[in-house]
């Protein structure tokens, strides 16, 4: 993931089982070894796209352009992935995207083995939401990992395709600050009108955002703009005044009944200061951060970790892995992308092994989403790691129980390695937990 000026410029049942060994396995599938959660679960998943049109809405490019408050009809494709009932033997979707190439090179287009079946029949009705926004410039497939392996455990997956100006246009970037919070407030209106019917409840909505995907679930939730950040006020005064903190519109950036909220190495923190010193006191449901402790896109302390800190208002936790950067929430890098290091770096972490950070990734997020959204409180154990100090860490975990099978799994309790966790199979990672302040 990459930021243009105002950030940084570069840096159904379809189970495994019934993958041919010639088909390419899924991102969403996990690896052999991922702590426990990370499994699929027990449906299959599908997957449909739908157009929806947000009419007469404020333009913030075009009003960054002109210098005025400019309206037009935006566009959105969302891709959605659910809970299916689909036979071995049905043909999977294709994904296909393309990003901006190394500057002198044209977009770099990749496809993404998939798990789910194009519009496949859903496998009931009534499901919790999950709206999954993408990075700059990104694309929603690069999500699939974790898109598909929620929508076997009984979630509903709707992931707007944003369309940010190119990467490399440093001029027009400071339109996004508002452009991806209003692209998520209008989908999420559209599905409270019944964009998809009874397949969803919308009374338990989570929010899921990686890299400037955080930034705008995390404003969404409530962080409120601060109109002294120094990204914010390059954008037009008026929109300034009305878009931030106090502002007579700034309400139109939040929803209020979201139930969870995860950002993944979320941008909005220093030197950009979206929110200001107090912003995100406006954030009320919990919050799940993932980041890496060396970042060199959003930086760390004072990055992912600042947000942390300052969202006092609500419960929240953060699982850090240590000396891995910020490409943490994206697949593994596609075949097509791996001949070029610019186009590898959209996906891969210089340290981590990809499939590791996602079968892990995965494992938490599914404990925190079944938590807080189906109201699941025996997930709470899977975050309730040992150790006196309030920064967990993995590293070196000793063993309490018999050490056979050689792939045995810790129940949690005393045992010191973490709940869920193969044998040997947890170092490299730190939780921290901080409860709301008065």
């Amino acid at each position: 993931m990459r930021f243009p000026g105002l950030f940084l410029a570069p840096a159904a049942t379809l189970l495994v089982a019934n993958v041919p060994p010639s088909v390419p396995t899924p991102p969403s599938v996990p690896e052999i070894g991922a702590p426990e959660l990370a499994a699929l679960g027990p449906d299959g998943a599908g997957v449909m796209v739908r157009q929806v049109i947000d009419k007469d809405q404020l333009d913030p490019l075009a009003s960054l352009e002109q210098g005025k408050e400019v309206h037009a009809d935006r566009t959105l494709t969302l891709r959605i992935w659910y809970p299916a009932r689909a036979s071995a033997k049905a043909v999977r979707a294709t994904y296909t995207a393309s990003l901006v190439g190394e500057p002198g090179t044209p977009p770099a287009t990749f496809g993404v083995p998939a798990l789910a079946v194009q519009d496949a029949p859903a496998a009931g009705k009534g499901y919790p939401v999950v709206l999954l926004s993408h990075g700059y410039n990104n694309d929603p497939v690069m999500l699939s990992w974790l898109a598909e392996n929620l929508a076997t455990k009984g979630y509903v997956v709707v992931a707007p395709e944003h369309r940010d100006p190119p990467i490399t246009d440093v001029a027009k970037s400071p339109a996004t600050l508002l452009r991806r919070p209003l692209d998520i407030t209008f989908v999420l209106s559209r599905l409270r009108a019944g964009l998809l019917g009874d397949l969803v409840d919308t009374g338990r909505i989570a929010l899921v955002g990686y890299s400037f995907g955080g930034y705008g679930v995390l404003t969404v939730a409530g962080g409120s703009l601060s109109a002294t950040s120094p990204a914010v006020s390059r954008l037009p005064a008026p929109l300034v005044a009305t878009y931030t903190a106090g502002g007579a519109r700034d309400g139109q950036l939040h929803d209020p009944a979201i139930k969870a909220v995860v950002a993944i190495s979320p941008a909005g923190g220093a030197p950009w200061n979206a929110w200001g010193a107090e912003g995100l006191d406006g954030i009320h449901a919990p919050l799940l951060v993932l980041a890496g402790s060396y970042d060199r896109t959003v930086g760390y302390e004072n990055g992912p970790a600042a947000i942390f800190a300052n969202a006092h208002k609500t419960e929240r936790t953060m699982l850090t892995f240590r000396s891995a950067g910020h490409s943490i929430g994206t697949n593994p890098a596609p075949a097509a992308m791996r001949d070029r290091l610019w186009d590898f770096d959209w996906f891969e972490d210089p340290i981590w092994r990809k499939s590791r950070i996602n079968a892990i990734s995965a494992h938490f997020i599914t404990a925190f989403l079944d938590r807080y959204v189906k109201g699941d409180e025996a997930r709470a154990a899977y975050f309730a790691v040992p150790g006196s100090d309030a920064v967990k860490v993995s590293d070196k975990a000793g063993w309490i129980g018999p050490f056979t099978p050689y792939a045995a799994v810790s129940a949690g309790g005393e045992n010191p390695t973490w709940k869920g966790f193969v044998r040997g199979h947890q170092d490299g990672l730190e939780l921290r937990h901080l409860s709301v302040q008065p």
